[in-house]
């Protein structure tokens, strides 16, 4: 084989040799031209006949590699070009392929950010400033740590063989992406103090304990300006973090009013949902499958993801910027803020949590276990990672303390009797179209055009299956999809999805009607693909909504098409349009 591809390697010389010759010695142009033309046609016959790829080669599945030489401005938001690049050209570094750990070393435990003592909080404090004093040319540094983020999730990286820009968010690619950096970012810190056990905090908003900002990062070198400072400490954290008011131009988020109590019982019920009853297929909670090359993109995160990942992330932004609410607030910026190593500390804690809970279920395609990513560690080594190298912590050596799952036994309930809302349901199923209310509309495909969700959108979704088995419903998920779902701008957009509700206003993940949100947070859609070229990439969304158990609870398995009520909360979803819903089944 080698041979073959020798010969033909010398062949095309020989005949470019000969070419060359026989234009210089034939001056007349039209025989130029006409040998030039024979010359078009003789080499692509020849490549044409080179020999192909064996069978092993040709099934060797498509990876997602970053293209480290394609680095190159991208947009971290619609109007704010950015340029995280590292300063010198990272495709002349040497890399390695990542080694777990030493066995024999010590484990790294990462503790609640509320259970931290005096000494840790020193040695962690002692690492960040070295860190941050660390030059911009220094892999290690904070800044250039920072910036990582930015470089992964704004596009700024094109996928190795393709054009197509590289982004980790909102797909199965959001987790152990994260979990890299973290890890990464924890390793050195360590380093920096000569201390192999130290440990990364993770900040555990999911649990009452832990549902305020850690007073630690109220202080330097923890603190960060851009946050917003009504939700200091001792205000309680809103998973389910809205902006519920429309505020015609300056864009603001309104509180949600609940009280301290009421908030932390609006937080478990939410972590439930997330965590447990709409996050029982893998798909649902990891995100969709995000393959490599221009037509693999996909872009439907999960669960975790869209909130509290995308809600907390909000919510802690500064409130003097109330548009984008940066830093952490958008994601070129967020890992600026050191509150956003615990926040994705704790993400990556959920993971474990949630595989746990469901079997310790993993994805098998080798698509995903061998797409790989770059990271520098304390050596100052660039590592090229695998997704299958981050699967097990316990081979990274490190793990999480254990704390208490209080959401798992705050599974919500109706907000009215069910036979009350039978009734209401059944009125307004019986109306004929002309004289239903406001946006009720009886067909859920709202094509060609799509439906704006300028105001509460209420349709009748029909549903394939009923009176399913257990073991029917064991084996299938039930998910209501809410499909084409258009952003046409960089704007933050909520909205809240029901099943059988007969009143809006009341609504949050208390009741069981809530079935699932929506949050996007604006990455900037114009990705910079190629020099002086700007290319405009942006999938229209799909969101899955697990509601077996939610319509188990609603007594409405039985029923052959449900009401679906889609609840604007932020002012972004005035030009969001969705093409229409639909059921689907998975395993």
């Amino acid at each position: 084989m080698e041979a073959r591809k020798l010969g033909l390697v010398l062949g095309i010389i020989a005949v470019v040799a000969a070419f060359t010759r026989i234009l210089h010695i034939l001056e007349a142009p039209e025989v130029q031209h006409a040998l030039l033309g024979e010359f078009n046609f003789i080499i692509p016959a020849m490549l044409k006949a080179a020999p192909s790829p064996g069978k092993d080669q040709q099934e060797k599945p498509l990876v997602i590699l970053p293209n480290l030489t394609s680095c190159h401005e991208s947009m971290g938001r619609s109007d704010l070009p950015v340029y995280c690049c590292p300063p010198m050209n990272q495709s002349n570094v040497a890399f390695i392929d990542f080694q777990f750990p030493d066995p024999s070393l010590p484990l790294r435990v990462r503790r609640p950010t509320h259970l931290l003592d005096d000494d840790y909080i020193s040695k962690y404090k002692k690492a960040l400033t070295i860190m941050k004093s660390l030059p911009d040319t220094d892999p290690r540094s904070y800044t250039r740590q920072a910036n990582l983020h930015c470089l992964y999730c704004t596009g700024a990286y094109n996928q190795q063989g393709s054009n197509a820009p590289l982004n980790i968010h909102r797909s199965w690619l959001f987790f152990p992406w994260h979990r890299m950096l973290v890890y990464f970012h924890e390793r050195i810190l360590g380093s920096l103090i000569g201390d192999d056990t130290f440990a990364l905090p993770f900040w555990p908003w999911d649990i009452p304990e832990g549902m305020v900002i850690p007073e630690m990062y109220m202080k330097a070198p923890f603190f960060h300006e851009a946050r917003d400072f009504s939700h200091f400490p001792p205000s309680v954290v809103d998973l389910d973090y809205s902006c519920t008011t429309p505020s015609s131009e300056d864009y603001r988020c309104f509180e949600s009013g609940l009280g301290p109590g009421d908030q932390v019982h609006t937080n478990l019920a939410m972590m439930y949902n997330q965590m447990v009853a709409g996050a029982k297929k893998m798909e649902l909670f990891m995100g969709c499958p995000y393959k490599a090359g221009e037509g693999g993109s996909c872009d439907g995160p999960g669960t975790i993801e869209l909130a509290p990942h995308n809600t907390v992330h909000k919510w802690v932004g500064s409130n003097l910027n109330p548009g984008s609410r940066e830093d952490m607030g958008v994601f070129y910026s967020a890992a600026r803020d050191p509150i956003f190593y615990p926040h994705h500390a704790n993400i990556d804690r959920l993971w474990e949590v949630w595989r746990t809970l469901h079997g310790n279920k993993v994805i098998t395609d080798p698509g995903w276990l061998d797409s790989s990513f770059f990271f520098y560690d304390e050596k100052l080594q660039l590592n090229r990672i695998k997704i299958r190298d981050v699967l097990s912590i316990t081979k990274l050596q490190y793990a999480y303390e254990k704390v208490d799952f209080t959401w798992l036994h705050n599974r919500p309930k109706p907000s009215v009797p069910l036979e009350v809302a039978r009734n209401i349901l059944r009125m307004r199923q019986n109306a004929k179209q002309q004289h239903l209310q406001g946006n009720d509309i009886l067909s859920s495909n709202f094509s060609p055009h799509g439906r704006f969700l300028d105001a509460t959108l209420r349709t009748r979704v029909n549903r394939p299956k009923v009176r399913r088995t257990k073991k029917e419903k064991e084996e299938e998920e039930e998910i209501l999809v809410v499909h084409g779902i258009d952003i046409p701008e960089d704007r933050y957009v909520k909205f809240d999805v029901y099943v059988n509700v007969v009143n809006e206003t009341i609504m949050n993940p208390r009741f069981r009607e809530f079935a699932g949100t929506f949050v996007h947070i604006d990455p900037g859609v114009t990705r910079v693909a190629r020099e002086s070229d700007i290319e405009v990439f942006r999938k229209k969304t799909d969101l899955k909504l697990g509601i077996s158990e939610l319509l188990e609870d609603l007594e409405a398995e039985g029923d052959e098409n449900i009401w679906v009520t889609l609840f604007p909360r932020s002012e972004g979803c005035i030009n969001t349009t969705v093409d229409g819903l639909r059921i689907e089944y998975i395993r």
